[in-house]
């Protein structure tokens, strides 16, 4: 008998999907395990494999095609069989359209060249000098010398201003008009964007955001990485030097390491950090779970291993589900001081600038320093102004003492 295959669910998050690709076409057999199609995701591309077997009756997307969690995109059966009563009973059957995600850009552009009406937008052109009526000729000598064709009155009937009247324009030559063109990219959004665009609307405008802002001096962080980088494994980052200190902050601070339910607040006892990656189409968070217990080389290690399987989009749910605490570190960008949008269900994310020199006071006496400006953004159904902030205390005692915190750490 025949089955439908649907759109699966493979993320979390996942509401729709396009459909990459298709590895099957009609009246191919398919056998369980099957590579059947590419599937975009909100997160990434991942492989749709076939649970059923049979021989591909119908397919019902285009490649490039973006439709919903659970809609019809093929039936198999066996061959010959009748197949469309199945389409006229499922209600999420999917209709076959034009490519959305494979089309390509449009650009649109306003040009002095004539079109043919029923293919081209009206333009309506911005210059001055295409209001004054004038003859052709005298638009083309007008422009020659570089007149404004507005400072010349015209002799013909209705004040048209032909070629003699600009030949006599005794005004003087005006600097020609610039001329430009307007011009535009669209293209279609991408499951990513759509999925950013909707969980940060919900959280900023859900979640009362209130910003905690400190100052950290980072100088004695800055030598205590030059000594671990000497006999660490791999190179060891001030990310990772963040990363762990925040961790280690959270198992003091587990008020801030907790979520909003609704009717209940989860207080999280374990430390799982999201690390907020860019990407092309947007912004991904793998987490590093266990972050506290983990040494500094190991957290070096995922973190670049993710940024990789990020870029490659290569990451799979297992990665970036489960963080009870994110990181967003521009620093490296330039960025010396930014806030950043919670990402849901965490209660509070931690935006990182840049290491800026700078005058600070010691002692009693103004040095040269080394400052990194961090921003605390914390839900307020959640967490209070002391409790975010006796966090960041304990977060700058780490990174400002450093060997408090690898004191704490089994090893680098």
């Amino acid at each position: 008998m025949a089955e439908v295959v649907r759109m699966p669910k493979m993320s979390d998050t996942m509401t729709e999907g396009v459909l990459a690709k298709w590895h099957k076409k009609v009246g191919d057999k398919v056998k369980s395990g099957d590579l059947v199609a590419e599937v975009e995701t909100d997160k990434a591309t991942m492989d749709f494999e076939s649970f059923q077997e049979g021989t591909i009756l119908y397919i019902g997307v285009e490649e490039g095609k973006a439709v919903p969690v659970d809609a019809i995109i093929a039936i198999l059966g066996k061959e010959g069989e009748d197949y469309k009563s199945l389409l006229l009973e499922s209600p999420a059957a999917a209709t076959p359209a034009a490519p959305v995600a494979a089309a390509p850009a449009v650009i649109v552009e306003a040009s002095p060249v004539a079109a043919p009406a029923a293919a081209a937008p009206t333009v309506t052109s911005t210059s001055s000098d295409t209001r004054v009526k004038a003859s052709p000729l005298a638009k083309k000598i007008a422009q020659e010398k570089g007149i404004n064709l507005n400072q010349i009155s015209g002799s013909a009937e209705n004040g048209r201003i032909t070629k003699k009247d600009v030949e006599n324009f005794k005004g003087g030559a005006s600097m020609p008009a610039f001329v430009g063109v307007e011009k535009y990219t669209e293209v279609p959004v991408s499951q990513m964007r759509k999925t950013i665009a909707k969980r940060l609307a919900e959280s900023l405008f859900t979640a009362p955001h209130f910003y905690l802002k400190m100052n950290i001096e980072m100088s004695s962080a800055m030598e205590a990485r030059k000594i671990i980088n000497d006999v660490a494994p791999v190179k060891i980052s001030f990310n990772d030097l963040v990363l762990k200190a925040v961790a280690l902050s959270l198992k003091q601070h587990p008020k801030v390491n907790s979520s909003w339910l609704g009717d209940k607040i989860r207080y999280n006892e374990h430390v799982n950090i999201g690390v907020a990656v860019a990407v092309e189409d947007g912004l991904l968070v793998p987490v590093v779970r266990f972050a506290d217990g983990k040494a500094l080389s190991q957290i070096s290690t995922e973190v670049k291993t993710f940024v990789q399987k990020a870029k490659d989009k290569k990451l799979q749910p297992a990665d970036w589900e489960g963080s009870t605490f994110t990181i967003s570190n521009l620093g490296m960008f330039g960025i010396d001081d930014f806030t950043a949008i919670i990402n849901p269900p965490d209660a509070c994310i931690l935006a990182v600038g840049g290491i800026q020199e700078q005058a600070v006071v010691k002692n009693g006496q103004v040095v040269p320093g080394n400052v990194m400006k961090v921003t605390l953004s914390c839900d307020h159904r959640v967490v209070d102004g002391a409790t975010g902030a006796a966090f960041l205390q304990t977060l700058k005692q780490f990174l400002e003492e450093p060997m408090r915190m690898l004191l704490q750490s089994n090893n680098i």
